[in-house]
């Protein structure tokens, strides 16, 4: 019984605020998200092409700064869920006769039955975030596929069937030119800079051209030219990892919750987690492994011990010049009226 009228006008609102969305699980990277906000919101209001995908990307740039994160943000944005993401590993596509699986085995041979593995899905979930993930590694017959898909939404399978891409959004990673952007070291991670200005900004330019170029050595011109946007990532900074922190030790909290048991991190703990996790190379990933070796395997054991139980409260704090200590909050005594 909800009127047709304010749906829309709150898929509009949503929309418009679609940055602010999605800026909650991707930090940093505002270009990324500026480019990617502006495609749904021109497909959404009819303004793309009727016959190609919502939108088609490359997303570019160094390991760990959210490229992936940010297909799931999408996804889960414009489609509800992560579930609506379709990841396929293209690295299980280096070999010409892997590509095949796509669309499905031809008539005749194993695999017939069981259909493609692009195909299949995006006929059973047409309304999808399909992610192509690390598509140098791709076999070159692969960019046959995609050429079709990026121009004419559709595509073939092995037993006839048309499949729809029209409602998809197609994001492709690719890691290209993120070695030579490691040996240039005013690329990589920055020291602590709170200043956001032109020199910063003119780094950024350097990187993208420094990628894009490298982009056209690797893929065939007619390919490049009917993707939608490269989308190049920005390197993080350390303010952009606290916030990354804050965000992986939430999960951590909500994991808790549902033992009924709080957790409370120090800005000492966390500016240890940090020192530890801030890798040049690497991006954001090693702050989850410090954050599994430090907080999660040692809350692990205690909880099987049963040193902390339902409603509690425990605190992680510096201990010394090595470690971290998490031990229960000193419960206060209550004050009577």
């Amino acid at each position: 019984g909800i009127p047709v009228t304010r749906i829309a006008q709150e898929e509009s609102q949503r929309l418009l605020h679609m940055e602010d969305a999605l800026h909650k699980r991707v930090i940093g990277q505002h270009e990324a998200i500026d480019t990617i906000s502006k495609a749904v919101r021109r497909a959404r209001a009819g303004l793309k092409d009727p016959k190609r995908p919502i939108g088609s990307f490359i997303f570019l740039g160094p390991t760990g700064v959210g490229k992936t994160e940010l297909a799931k943000a999408l996804a889960e944005f414009m489609f509800g869920s992560e579930d609506s993401l379709i990841k396929i590993d293209m690295s299980e596509f280096m070999e010409r006769h892997n590509v095949s699986r796509l669309v499905g085995a031809p008539p005749g041979y194993v695999g017939f039955e069981e259909g493609g593995q692009l195909t299949e899905a995006v006929r059973r979930k047409s309304y999808s975030v399909v992610l192509l993930d690390e598509i140098e590694k791709a076999h070159p017959e692969v960019f046959n596929i995609l050429l079709q898909i990026l121009e004419d939404g559709h595509l073939t399978d092995a037993k006839g069937r048309r499949v729809d891409f029209r409602n998809t959004v197609i994001i492709m990673t690719s890691n290209v030119g993120a070695k030579s952007l490691l040996k240039d070291t005013s690329l990589g991670f920055k020291p602590v800079n709170t200043d956001l200005s032109q020199e910063t900004q003119a780094q950024y330019e350097r990187m993208k051209d420094k990628v894009l170029e490298q982009l056209k050595t690797q893929f065939r011109p007619e390919f490049l030219n009917r993707v939608d946007s490269f989308v190049v990532f920005r390197s993080l900074s350390v303010e952009e990892i606290r916030h990354i922190v804050e965000l992986l030790l939430q999960r951590v909290r909500n994991q808790l919750k549902t033992q009924e048991i709080g957790l409370e991190v120090t800005a000492e703990a966390k500016d240890h987690l940090i020192k530890l996790g801030y890798d040049v190379d690497y991006g954001a990933r090693p702050l989850r492994r410090v954050i599994q070796n430090l907080v999660e395997d040692p809350l692990a054991e205690a909880l099987l011990l049963g040193t902390f139980t339902a409603g509690q409260t425990v605190i992680v704090d510096r201990s010394g010049d090595t470690g971290l200590s998490i031990e229960p909050l000193a419960e206060k005594t209550p004050v009577e009226a």
